[in-house]
């Protein structure tokens, strides 16, 4: 049986026609369904759809939280001090209708958000001091500008699901002339501590030679108090002796006199031998009275 001729080009435009008409919204997306350019219906469940082909298209949007990585920005704080902040934002589509409307696609979206989360930081964070930024009181700054900025994007048919500050430093000068100022900080309260210890060391030694004069002049007064007395002990014994045998007290004396005048090689003495100096050294010195 002959196949008419007809029958092939008839397939292939059913199946150009069917191709047009059907189209699959995944699970990860939502469909906005255009007509030369209007939008006629939004499709938010996922599945086969039907549509009018050739003069009927579909815009795919993404149902799914998505993530803006935000420029960093410099912010001037209330204080006059400049700080580096960059934030991030997680945003999800939830009015496909306005969002197309509005912005057209994610792209615009995107340029869009970062204009107003870069507005926002520098309005609220320009009314803190930079010692409150860089503190755990960022956490309620932040609540206010992801507020700030959910109130925009509503208009553009995005929820901002959350707004955060990734980092925030000092700018390069700044950092540099910090670090100068905290090292000569740290260097004025080196010298300050050496300067302290200096002093409380001198203060050491001079406690500790004025205990050493304190105790060397009282064992000094003890030494002479000790001498003393034992000379006097000495003076008293010396006094019993004379009176118990005074020849032999006389003796004692010579022999101390002649010690003291002897000492030393190269001493001299001339004397006469009848001298009273050699009364001892005669036969009978002893038994001489002196």
């Amino acid at each position: 049986m002959k196949v008419p001729k007809f029958i092939v080009p008839a397939i292939i435009v059913i199946g150009v026609v069917l191709f047009q008409s059907l189209f699959i919204v995944q699970e990860i997306n939502q469909a906005i369904v255009l007509q030369f350019g209007d939008p006629k219906k939004i499709i938010s469940k996922a599945g086969l759809n039907f549509k009018l082909p050739f003069i009927q298209n579909v815009v795919f949007l993404d149902k799914r939280i998505l993530n803006l990585d935000n420029a960093p920005q410099e912010v001037i704080a209330a204080d006059q001090k400049r700080l580096i902040v960059d934030a991030i934002a997680r945003f999800k589509i939830v009015d496909p209708l306005k969002f197309y409307i509005s912005v057209g696609n994610e792209r615009v979206a995107r340029s869009r958000l970062s204009t107003i989360i870069n507005s926002r930081i520098r309005g609220v964070l320009g009314t803190q001091e930079l010692a409150t930024l860089l503190s755990t009181d960022r956490a309620k700054q932040m609540a206010i500008i992801q507020n700030d900025v959910n109130t925009e994007a509503k208009t553009l048919g995005i929820q901002i699901v959350d707004v955060r500050i990734k980092r925030a430093d000092l700018p390069p000068a700044n950092s540099d002339a910090i670090y100068k100022r905290m090292q000569t900080e740290r260097e004025r309260e080196a010298k300050e501590f050496r300067a302290q210890g200096a002093e409380i060391a001198q203060k050491i030694r001079s406690t500790a030679d004025k205990d050493v004069t304190v105790l060397l002049a009282n064992a000094n007064k003890k030494s002479e108090i000790m001498k003393g007395e034992g000379d006097g002990q000495r003076n008293k014994i010396f006094a019993n002796a004379f009176g118990q045998d005074p020849t032999f007290f006389s003796f004692y004396r010579a022999m101390q006199s002649y010690e003291k005048a002897l000492i030393g090689g190269d001493t001299s003495l001339i004397l006469s031998p009848d001298s009273e100096f050699f009364k001892f050294f005669g036969k009978s010195g002893l038994a001489k009275k002196p």
